[in-house]
């Protein structure tokens, strides 16, 4: 996994957090890689000490110690961990690690043995004893104030929303179980407290994460607890019909095609429900023994007519999905019929990588590894595909008109926005070129869209 894109790295970018510090008061600072879910472990790390009266560096120079939350998911991940590590201690010298990468203290220790400590994914505790004993705290009641929703490090308009930890499937190519361990659901109310507190603060989007959003409270055996005086269950369906009461926009990621995920659709398609009718689902292939070598359900046909059932139901559903090309074994007949099920199944965003060991994943012991050359014939071959896709339903949206949020405006008036089908830094944009004066980052406004490219669109502001 690459790191966050320079507005969300908090050793990049200026953090939500005012800058300025009293003269005694200890310093920290962070650099958060890897997924969404990472980002959130740095918000709650940050959070608690920054509750701790602890201020937040946007650099190296002006930390008493820095944070890395590592990556590991992949070999290049690694790779990349230990180079921010490097770096930070190049630049600070008093580094403390967290994160996936954590879990292998050995591996980070081999390579930088200065490191002051090494502590796991999640371990918010341990992180919190390891920076006390760099760094002890000075809090000073009086002026150690935080919001209600911590310190993000995302733009304020949009919040991440963990609703759970671990996974229990056991793909071949992943190692995220070993990491995180097995699922842990969060208990609805409290999930929705936090996005309560969100939204009152300002957040107009949330966009709702996990390692495997459709299992949401199985763990829990989908107890019900009390909130606002309604029985709800611990189950994504409850979850998300009350998310979508808050008045912000809701968007789903990470989403398995269980059975019951049908049911989220009438939410989607509901306009008093905040639910986007936009599902993110890592469909991975679609040929049935290239699935079960990953140990994933092999029901590409059956997806085709879950696909339909969903579009008969909202038919402006954005459906997103992951894939792996290269992966051992796969043969070209293999390949076609990946390449065969995305023409029909005509999928809105396309993601894909090229297989890649990971130190500890069953998939490296498979037989007949695809050499680097057929992987990316294949990933380009993909891709074509997936870009003529694009290009045909990004045209067939000229003409219409589209609710968008404001990411960003430049010195020049150029609106960065996102219509209900992007989801931020991994999906298209929509450009407002002119007449941008009364927007602001944050507003969710109308537009025409009136010009698509192969990814992204340009429109004109209605409303």
């Amino acid at each position: 996994m690459s790191p966050n894109p320079p507005n969300l790295r908090p050793d990049l970018a200026q953090p939500r957090v005012k800058p300025e510090q009293r003269s005694d008061q200890p310093v920290i600072g962070m650099v958060s890689l890897g997924c969404p879910k990472a980002l959130v472990d740095s918000e709650r790390i940050l959070t608690r000490l920054r509750a701790e009266g602890y201020g937040i560096s946007p650099d190296y120079t002006g930390a008493d110690a820095v944070i890395v939350n590592t990556c590991g998911f992949l070999d290049s991940a690694k790779a990349e961990s230990l180079d921010a590590i490097g770096e930070a201690l190049r630049e600070n010298g008093r580094v403390i690690v967290t994160g996936c990468l954590g879990a292998e203290e050995d591996y980070i220790t081999g390579a930088h043995p200065s490191v002051l400590a090494v502590t796991g994914p999640h371990q918010y505790e341990q992180v919190l004893d390891a920076v006390h004993q760099a760094v002890p705290p000075k809090p000073n009641p009086f002026v150690d104030l935080l919001p209600e929703t911590g310190v993000k490090l995302t733009p304020r308009h949009y919040s991440y929303l963990k609703i759970s930890e671990g996974c229990n499937h056991k793909c071949k190519f992943c190692i995220i179980p070993d990491m995180r361990g097995k699922l842990a659901s969060r208990p609805g109310h409290a999930v929705l407290r936090e996005a309560t507190a969100l939204v009152e603060n300002g957040v107009r989007e949330l966009l709702v994460i996990s390692q495997d959003t459709s299992a949401y409270g199985l763990d829990r055996k989908y107890d019900v607890n009390s909130w606002n005086d309604v029985e709800l269950r611990s189950h994504i369906v409850d979850l998300s019909r009350e998310l979508g009461k808050l008045g912000a926009w809701i968007r789903l990621h990470y989403v398995y095609p269980y059975p019951h995920v049908r049911e989220l659709i009438p939410l989607m398609a509901d306009p008093d429900n905040g639910l986007l009718p936009y599902l993110d689902i890592p469909f991975q292939h679609a040929h049935p023994d290239t699935l079960k070598r990953m140990a994933r359900p092999a029901a590409g046909a059956k997806t085709l007519d879950e696909i339909a059932a969903w579009r008969a139901i909202c038919p402006e559903i954005a459906i997103r999905s992951t894939f792996i090309v290269g992966y051992p074994g796969e043969t070209e007949e293999e390949f076609q019929t990946l390449l065969d099920w995305l023409q029909e199944a005509q999928l809105d965003r396309v993601g894909c990588f090229q297989y890649e060991n990971v130190e500890g994943a069953r998939a490296n012991a498979l037989p007949d590894h695809v050499p680097e050359e057929v992987m990316q014939d294949r990933w380009n071959r993909f891709m074509e595909t997936a870009q003529a896709i694009s290009v045909d339903k990004l045209a067939a949206k000229v003409g219409s008109r589209q609710d968008v949020i404001v990411d960003d405006i430049d010195e020049d008036g150029i609106a960065t926005c996102r219509t209900k089908a992007d989801a931020p830094e991994i999906d298209g944009c929509l450009f407002i070129d002119e007449n941008t004066e009364s927007l602001s980052v944050g507003d969710i406004a109308t537009v025409e869209v009136d010009e698509a490219g192969d990814y992204d669109l340009w429109g004109r502001l209605i409303r």
